[in-house]
């Protein structure tokens, strides 16, 4: 694996570093060489942040820790990919998905968890009218359901498009990239 870590609002010393790379290390045994790991640790007031994204073809493995210390951080967001990683493993393997071509061949080839057979279960279906709406529009839609996203057909481009609820009371959109 290679390890790319950048600090915003941070000095990068010698032990955090040392940090990082030694608790993600741990994540080798799943991964092959060639695997990039993008790590971003940021402090914001008393927030330490840290940030891992790991991009496979198909996927990205994805985790956000924030805690009022840095080395705790960056313990959670090793424990919580591993995590992750042994939840959708039965997924990569009985899909035979291109991702699978990053991961470590014995991660693949380890035996599954009974519990770790069924983690997505899709529980109910949802079909409603998508009607076209500008997103500011859908924005006040999915406040009055109170829900924290909202599908609609966006009404200048006619594509189908998400809102969704940010931190710090703000929104999102989703917009498809055809």
């Amino acid at each position: 694996m290679r390890i790319k870590i950048t600090g915003r609002n941070i000095e990068l010393t010698p032990g955090i570093k040392a940090a990082v790379e030694d608790k993600l290390s741990k994540l080798e045994k799943y991964f092959t060489p060639d695997t990039d790991v993008f790590v971003t640790l940021s402090v914001e007031k008393e927030r330490q942040k840290i940030e891992v994204t790991i991009p496979i073809k198909g996927h990205i493995i994805r985790s956000e820790q924030v805690s009022n210390d840095m080395y705790v951080s960056i313990d959670l967001v090793e424990e919580v990919i591993e995590r992750q990683l042994k939840k959708y493993r039965t997924k990569l393997v009985t899909k035979k998905q291109e991702g699978a071509g990053n991961f470590q061949p014995e991660f693949l080839d380890s035996d599954v968890d009974e519990d770790e057979e069924d983690t997505v279960k899709i529980v109910r279906t949802k079909r409603f009218g998508v009607k076209p709406m500008y997103p500011e529009d859908a924005c006040v839609q999915m406040e009055l359901l109170g829900h924290d996203f909202f599908v609609f057909r966006n009404a200048e481009t006619d594509e189908v498009n998400v809102v969704y609820k940010r931190k710090g009371n703000t929104f999102g959109l989703i917009e498809p990239d055809c």
